[in-house]
């Protein structure tokens, strides 16, 4: 994981406990990593959802990406004693027993040196798959380039879709950027072609338009509205942060399959991340949805780590159904 992705920021934390939570947490707060004097220093944001509970990464299906706060390349760093006293250290271990992180970066330097970590402070753990992640380098000739290695199908298919918004009258799309005017005018669209999509309802009706408005602020939205006349047909939010664009909600009204305005307005924002922000790599986040393999030329994991503390009951029973199980699952596949 890229250091100080934009999911591992306190902006996004903060609008996730605001808006993003369908049940506020019992508890929730930081685990700090120890330090040598004058390095920066590493945490995770925790949650409990009960007494007696999992602790559990501050995060649910909004998140795309989980990690460390801070320098995450401190957790390389600590010593056997030190992470003794790291787990002494989290909160309510003794009481839970489980620590559950999810979704993580599997190539990510951090996780393998925190496995190595737990386990030298005599803790269990496990891995497990999260989903499959979709990613774009940014070639060299920025848009032009990346465009002319898509299928050809798509090309076809976007150009059809422009020629036939083209025939079907005024079309335009606008790209609302921070600073830029008409930011709630573009989030109404974005909630109006929403409730007019295949999507089910989001389950924090308030989540999205926080999110818009803190990206703003911070200066990450870039919010696409593809308009015909003055109705919204397709409306997407992307959100950069440092080298990187993330795909992170998009939706087109049904019915207006054969005009392609979802392909339409991403080629369009495709290109205005890749030439305008000059961004090194565009993320499609979460899922192997068969449409991504057309936008995107790589593909990598996202896993889950859980730990289990043997000396804790609750840590060792949890930890006997887990392995009990992903026994039982290896010897049903042999």
């Amino acid at each position: 994981m890229v250091v100080g992705d934009l999911f591992t920021t306190e902006a996004w934390f903060a609008n996730l406990l605001a808006h993003g939570l369908e049940r506020l947490p019992e508890w929730h707060g930081v685990w700090s990593l120890p330090t040598t004097a004058g390095a920066e220093q590493a945490h995770f944001c925790l949650m409990r959802q009960r007494p007696g509970g999992p602790l559990l990464a501050l995060g649910n299906y909004y998140s795309c990406l989980y990690g460390p706060q801070g320098a995450a390349e401190a957790v390389l760093a600590l010593s056997p004693a030190q992470w003794r006293q790291a787990v002494s250290a989290l909160p309510h271990w003794r009481a839970s027993g489980v620590l559950r992180l999810q979704p993580l970066d599997a190539d990510s330097a951090w996780l393998g040196a925190l496995e190595r970590g737990l386990r030298s402070a005599g803790c269990w753990s496990d891995r497990f798959f999260c989903f499959g992640n979709w990613f774009q380098p940014v070639p060299m000739g920025g848009f032009d380039a990346y465009w002319r290695q898509r299928p050809s199908a798509l090309r076809h298919s976007v150009e059809r879709g422009r020629r036939r918004l083209d025939r079907a009258g005024d079309w335009r799309i606008d790209i609302h950027t921070p600073g830029s005017p008409g930011l709630e005018e573009g989030l109404a669209a974005y909630q109006s072609v929403y409730a007019q999509s295949w999507k089910s309802p989001e389950p924090c009706p308030d989540f999205m338009p926080g999110l818009a408005r803190m990206a703003a602020r911070e200066g990450w939205l870039r919010m696409g509205v593809l308009w015909l006349g003055q109705q919204p047909l397709a409306a997407q939010v992307w959100l950069v942060h440092g080298a990187k664009a993330n795909i992170y909600k998009l939706a087109y009204v049904k019915g207006h399959e054969k005009l392609s305005v979802g392909s339409v307005l991403t080629a369009a924002l495709m290109r205005h991340v890749m030439d305008v922000d000059r961004v090194a790599e565009v993320d499609y986040l979460s899922g192997d949805d068969a449409y991504k393999r057309d936008w995107m030329a790589e593909r990598r994991e996202r896993v889950g780590l859980v730990v289990f503390d043997p000396r804790s009951p609750r840590g060792l029973l949890a930890a006997g159904r887990h392995f009990a199980g992903a026994l039982w699952a290896r010897l049903r596949k042999a």
